[in-house]
């Protein structure tokens, strides 16, 4: 068999990476129903969805031609993982305010089309709180709202 997408197969096999790595974490873990979910049902769920994803995308790749894979974009790449990191980092010391706001920003710095203006502001804005009221106060996720740099 011939790879003629290796776009797609790739992709699949980051896909099916993830979902083996999913389901191995919730293993040790009680399931539950799907009334009443246990720790492990969400990441099992989870990776037996991206695994489908995952053998579909690699099924494809041999069947459906495409285009090789490019150069890897470094700068994208190490922005947002660097994003991620100084998200964990943040968190804890500054607050899930200023942590989501570092994490937006940095994030954005890897497209080559952002641009501060009064719009990007606004989402900015808006999707920090929206996230503060989903998961904080909605959800009670345990994230200071300020951390210990401030006080909290």
């Amino acid at each position: 068999m011939h790879i003629r997408n290796p776009r797609d197969f790739w992709a699949g096999a980051i896909y099916l990476a993830l979902a083996i790595a999913a389901i191995w974490i919730g293993r040790d873990y009680q399931q539950g129903t799907s009334a009443r979910m246990g720790p492990g049902y969400f990441p099992t769920a989870l990776g037996a969805l991206l695994g489908m994803f995952g053998l579909v995308s690699i099924g494809r790749s041999f069947v459906r031609p495409g285009e090789p894979i490019g150069a890897i974009a470094w700068r994208p790449l190490a922005l947002i993982l660097g994003a991620i990191v100084l998200f964990g980092f943040l968190l804890p010391r500054a607050g899930v305010i200023v942590a989501l706001t570092a994490l937006i920003v940095v994030g954005a710095l890897a497209s080559r089309n952002t641009r501060l203006n009064a719009t990007s502001v606004a989402a900015l804005v808006g999707t920090v709180a929206f996230c503060v009221l989903v998961f904080v106060k909605g959800l009670g996720v345990p994230m200071p709202l300020v951390g210990t740099w401030f006080g909290g």
